[in-house]
């Protein structure tokens, strides 16, 4: 009796390890953001174009200086709410803040949030261009 059940459960074990992997793999890539060097992202954004380029970093960091063109919405900021400067949720969206931490950070909470085109590409720190302040 031992023996049956310990081949039943083998089989089964078998059995449920036979899915389809392929639609396992894209959920995963579904799920997931991109991740670049700021060199790499910098590159990407030459070639696109109507993208969002995202700052995550603190209002008052925002204001001190940015990479031109970038909005502004603070990692912390970011939830579970609908966000609405982020209303195509397909359209690529690169995020940075100042060294690469809360760029992770925001860009999982945003695939968690169903955003499908998330490109995290690091730190201002590693910027090399002139920086714009304040607001636009």
């Amino acid at each position: 009796m031992k023996k049956l059940l310990i081949l039943c459960m083998t089989f089964l074990c078998i059995l449920t390890g036979c899915g389809n992997t392929d639609s396992a793999k894209n959920t995963e890539q579904n799920s997931s953001y991109q991740q670049v060097s700021m060199e790499e992202g910098l590159e990407l954004m030459k070639e696109d174009s109507g993208y969002i380029l995202l700052d995550v970093r603190r209002d008052d960091e925002f204001e001190e200086g940015h990479i031109p063109g970038a909005i502004n919405i603070p990692n912390e900021s970011i939830g579970t709410e609908e966000i609405a400067e982020l209303p195509d949720k397909s359209q690529a969206i690169y995020v940075y803040c100042r060294s690469g931490n809360r760029s992770k950070q925001a860009s999982q909470k945003l695939v968690d949030l169903g955003y499908t085109n998330v490109i995290e590409f690091g730190g201002i720190i590693d910027y090399s261009g002139e920086l714009e302040k304040g607001r636009q």
